[in-house]
């Protein structure tokens, strides 16, 4: 018995090691790799579940900055510009839509912020960075990113047909994309899917509103009153900007930098599928209704009003 439950696991790795190497391979789109990942793990389990998480911390870091070696900088910044108002407008209206809608719903403070700072920046980045400043507890955090990170998975599948849907331009989707989706890996893949043009803006926008990060930390230390606290800084975010820089104006033959983006693609798909393998039924469920309806509602308004206002522009 114990000979047969030692062979089932080591079937189970190399099935997992197998759809890894897939999904490099560009076998596998950006939501399958999702979506498999999430059934791999329900079917079969995770078999390095206490690798996973920083697997996709680092894969996802290193897959963005390999990116920027297929970006111009005046292109970046002409982007950049386009999301600034609207990343201003979001985040702000985002934030205090999330403040009272929390309490309309008479929850906790800390989880409803907590939402709301992952709904308005960057996902389970934000939530990472904002709380430590509040203290927020094990559980505050573990209802905020699971509720963030279901919203995460459907946005994925759901906003490419949609792009296409609504007549969205390239750059239009990428716009909407950085906007309207939580998590970086989830805005990138999405943008992936719908086309070259969609990820350069994508990607950019995204990471210029990551930055915000720090004010809304520094902000979130007054309004809970924290005090010695430390503010996480994206740092691998300067990293890219550094290979963008690099790319526009180092001669770099284009065999190599076209090399680095391909791979940083396929490392992207990737880390969508360990990203699925790391959610479960039971941290869906342990959310609860409130805090999954807040996030539903947030998520619905910044996607419709963005989109609105993107087409009208």
């Amino acid at each position: 018995m114990k000979e047969w439950a030692i062979r089932n696991e080591t079937l189970v790795k190399v099935l997992y090691i197998l759809c890894m190497v897939f999904c490099i391979l560009g076998y596998v789109s950006s939501p399958v790799a999702l979506v498999g990942g999430f059934l791999f793990s329900y079917f079969l389990g995770n078999p390095f579940i206490t690798l996973n998480s920083k697997a996709v911390n680092w894969l996802l870091k290193i897959a963005v900055v390999g990116l920027g070696f297929g970006m111009n900088l005046k292109e970046t910044l002409a982007a950049g510009k386009d999301g600034f108002l609207l990343t201003i407008f979001s985040i702000s209206i985002t934030l205090i839509l999330g403040y009272f809608l929390g309490r309309l719903l008479k929850m906790n403070r800390k989880s409803s912020h907590l939402i709301s700072s992952g709904t308005a920046i960057c996902g389970g980045s934000a939530i990472a960075a904002v709380a430590p400043v509040i203290n927020a507890s094990e559980k505050d955090i573990s209802i905020s990113l699971g509720v963030i990170f279901l919203l995460n998975s459907i946005a994925l599948i759901i906003f490419p047909p949609l792009g296409h849907l609504f007549g969205l331009s390239q750059h239009q989707f990428g716009l909407w994309c950085a906007i309207a989706i939580h998590d970086t890996s989830s805005v990138v893949g999405a943008a992936y899917t719908f086309g070259e043009e969609a990820l350069k803006v994508a990607t950019t926008v995204k990471l210029a509103r990551a930055l915000w990060i720090i004010p809304l930390s520094i902000l979130s230390v007054f309004l809970f009153k924290g005090k010695g606290k430390s503010v996480k800084v994206p740092y691998f975010i300067f990293l890219f900007i550094l290979a963008i820089i690099l790319n526009s104006y180092m001669p770099i033959p284009e065999f190599l930098t076209h090399g680095i983006t391909s791979i940083s693609k396929s490392l992207l798909v990737l880390t969508l599928f360990l990203i699925g393998a790391g959610l479960s039924i039971e941290k869906i469920k342990s959310a609860g209704w409130k805090p999954m309806i807040l996030g539903f509602l947030l998520w619905i308004f910044i996607s419709v009003s963005s989109l609105l206002v993107i087409m009208a522009l």
